[in-house]
């Protein structure tokens, strides 16, 4: 009998078919082998546990090196928490964020910013989930009014969940209308490499230089297996983040594990070529549906994700082949998620998919 090891397709414990493929998030993908190798060699011997060690103080450094003298820094396990913990240190008891209804902390976070930071979100409806100083200033009124929940920052998410991207001008003319009415700017960056790939300028020019108080600054839709790290770009901002951190269960004993991945990501310029590349399958995938009569974009393709609208039941037989998510169920729209180790092939034989199943279904409605 020929064992799982010897038929020489498994590898002992994996449970998965590795050639299966999918654009249903960015998330699915595995660590990229750099991260892993860098996982690996920190792993000998001993170090100083909750942040004391080498791994944490090297990341600081390169944080500093990529945003500026002066930051702090707090890695955390994910991003839900990072977003948490950064709001929970810009606001007192009775403040307000003000974000799009799109944003990430008001769609996706299973109501953690309002239930587990007791803070107020003030949503406002966006055709492109990009706030502008217009938009927020539907909700940035009744300060001294003790029936309102005080509007004391703003949250901005980039790229933002539609896949579309602040310029660095646009973040600033937010920061600076947002700072001018006393309040403070939050930045969800948990494709914060996707957006400096598209925008090809530094990460901090359209952070710290464009007038962000705080940074939730992602690692695992980038090639790591876990960890983000809460930046506090103007520490006069934020406060008691040493112990927030703490209270909301994201100090990790072994931190460093969690620093070691973004030394990889961040020592030489690995988390630019894998956001890259992740924007450039996005790119190949938008450009041949573009030509595909049936399937209509919905957003500008700025980051890794695509967008559509398709005909009743066709994403239901792609998605026999192919997972991805339903973004508007009711309209019809999907989202498409590229990552760092998308391949060409991997957008082709896609494409060829949607070609196939819209050939299918308007024969079928032409004989109907």
């Amino acid at each position: 009998m020929t064992t799982t090891a010897e038929s020489g397709t498994h590898t002992a414990g994996r449970l998965h078919d590795p050639s299966v493929r999918g654009f249903a998030s960015d998330n699915y993908s595995g660590v990229h082998p750099e991260v892993l190798a860098a996982l690996a060699a920190a792993n000998d011997g001993h170090q100083v546990s909750y942040g004391e060690d080498d791994y944490t103080a090297r990341l600081h450094e390169l944080l500093e090196d990529h945003f500026g003298a002066g930051i702090e820094s707090f890695p955390v396990f994910n991003g839900t928490g990072a977003n948490v913990l950064s709001l929970q240190s810009l606001l007192p008891r009775w403040g307000a964020v003000i974000c799009a209804s799109t944003a990430h902390i008001n769609m996706d976070e299973n109501g953690a910013p309002e239930r587990i930071g007791g803070i107020k979100l003030l949503h406002v409806p966006t055709p492109d989930g990009k706030l502008t100083p217009e938009l927020i200033d539907r909700e940035a009124w009744g300060w001294g009014d003790e029936h309102r929940a005080q509007p004391l920052a703003v949250s901005i998410t980039q790229t933002t969940e539609l896949g579309t991207c602040y310029t660095p001008a646009e973040v600033r003319a937010i920061a600076d209308h947002a700072h001018a009415r006393g309040m403070k700017l939050h930045m969800d960056g948990a494709r914060l490499a996707n957006a400096a790939a598209h925008l090809q300028v530094p990460l901090r020019a359209f952070t710290r230089d464009a007038g962000v108080d705080i940074l939730s600054f992602g690692g695992t839709k980038n090639g790591l297996l876990f960890g983000e790290v809460v930046v506090a770009l103007n520490p006069e901002a934020a406060h008691g983040l040493v112990y927030l951190r703490k209270m909301n269960m994201q100090l990790a004993s072994k931190m460093r594990f969690m620093s070691a991945q973004f030394i990889a990501l961040l020592e030489d310029g690995l988390w630019l070529r894998s956001a890259s590349h992740a924007n450039a399958m996005a790119a190949r995938l938008r450009a041949a549906v573009d030509t595909i009569e049936g399937v209509r974009p919905t957003q500008e393709t700025e980051s890794n994700g695509v967008f559509a609208v398709l005909p009743e039941g066709v994403a239901d037989k792609l998605r026999e082949s192919f997972r991805f998510y339903d973004w508007n169920e009711a309209a019809r729209e999907v989202r498409w998620m590229c990552s760092f180790d998308t391949s060409e092939e991997d957008i082709d034989e896609f494409v060829a998919a949607i070609r196939k199943e819209l050939a299918a279904y308007n024969a079928g409605s032409t004989t109907t």
